[in-house]
């Protein structure tokens, strides 16, 4: 894709504002409820501390004019070996997430085969991730496979009281 430059994101503010961006214009597209606000000074604070610590990467598509126009990220999870992964390292995927007037361009792709590589390339061999309806074909794609035991989740609060968790 001549017209499109995908590059690592940093600590710089313009890519930590896209990665948040990402992030909320994600979940808002699946129509998850949640408060943004919360979320965006969260996840940036959360950005801020994990980049530096190599426990989060990210990966920013610029567009012709030098915008940034898609992206995606990973944690890097310990992870246990077991029946279905024997590394002791999980790339969790997540905030694939491209612009509406760039879609349908494999943009989304570009970013999939990029954290893949980078994956490789560090030694781990197994990626997991939640998918949208819209993007479940494009991760089936790649070899991803919805697994019949699903994880669940619980916010624990103080005092013991727990809440339904969305992503």
């Amino acid at each position: 894709m001549p017209d499109y430059r995908i590059r690592a994101a940093t600590l710089d503010q313009v890519d930590v504002d896209a990665l948040v961006h990402h992030r909320i214009a994600m979940f808002t597209d699946m129509g998850t409820p949640m408060d943004a606000d919360a979320v965006a000074i969260a996840f940036r604070r959360w950005v801020t501390r994990m980049l530096p610590a190599g426990t989060f990467r990210g990966w920013l598509i610029e567009g012709p004019s030098g915008e940034i126009v898609a992206g995606g990220s990973i944690a890097i999870l310990p992870w246990p070996p077991g029946p279905a992964m024997a590394g002791d390292t999980l790339a969790f995927v997540y905030n694939v997430y491209t612009e509406p007037a760039h879609r349908r361009r494999g943009l989304a792709r570009m970013v999939m085969e990029t954290i893949h590589a980078w994956c490789l390339e560090a030694g781990i061999t197994t990626a997991a991730l939640n998918s949208s309806a819209d993007g479940q074909p494009l991760y089936e794609s790649l070899g991803y496979r919805v697994r019949t035991n699903p994880m669940m989740m619980v916010l624990l609060e103080v005092g013991g009281k727990g809440l339904e968790a969305g992503g």
